[in-house]
């Protein structure tokens, strides 16, 4: 297969994925906040497969809701249907994002693979929200300029410099209902 012809392939691919999203996306407008107090920020993330896997982690976890910044669309595909039922609220910048949530009383999280605590030793307050950055640039914004984000590392091993996106924010949900002592069965309907 020519160069052409891939190019021509993965963006009918995307196209695709455009079309899934924006059909979508208005059944997004009716879904109500999870049963738990988190936040997932995703912060300029590939609109591939991990932003979907996110939202179905957030869907079983009961994330109150995912914010996205400067995402305009993603492949709802990975999420199982799950992008319908997990609120979806998209940023143009970090900034926006971060009023809203510190305006509605959330202490903010980066997950740094070096910096910090680790996450199993933080005390997660009920209103946390977590934020992931593009996998090879980071976070958008200058963290710095925010002196009340704290920054968690999640505990490694082996030789690996960090792990994929989604596997990290589905242990920082996992922590979170772990600290807080949350199950389907106690949480309200």
């Amino acid at each position: 297969m020519g160069l052409r012809q891939i190019r021509r392939r993965l963006e009918k691919k995307r196209i695709a994925a455009q079309q899934r999203f924006r059909r979508q996306k208005n059944a997004n407008l009716l879904a109500r906040p999870g049963a738990n107090d988190f936040v997932i920020i995703l912060d300029g993330l590939k609109p591939s497969f991990n932003i979907g896997k996110i939202f179905r982690s957030a869907d079983a976890f009961g994330a109150r809701e995912i914010h996205l910044v400067g995402i305009d669309f993603f492949d709802p595909a990975p999420a199982m249907g799950s992008f319908k039922w997990v609120p979806a609220r998209f940023h143009d910048h970090f900034e926006s994002c971060y009023r809203d949530l510190i305006g509605n009383g959330y202490t903010l999280f980066t997950m740094d693979p070096v910096e910090g605590p680790p996450l199993t030793r933080a005390a997660l307050p009920r209103r946390s929200a977590f934020i992931f950055g593009h996998e090879e640039f980071g976070i958008s914004a200058d963290i710095s300029a925010y002196t009340d984000i704290q920054s968690l590392t999640i505990p490694q091993f082996g030789q690996v410099q960090s792990l994929n996106v989604s596997i990290a924010a589905s242990i920082a949900m996992w922590e979170y209902l772990r600290q807080h002592s949350l199950s389907p069965a106690n949480t309200p309907a």
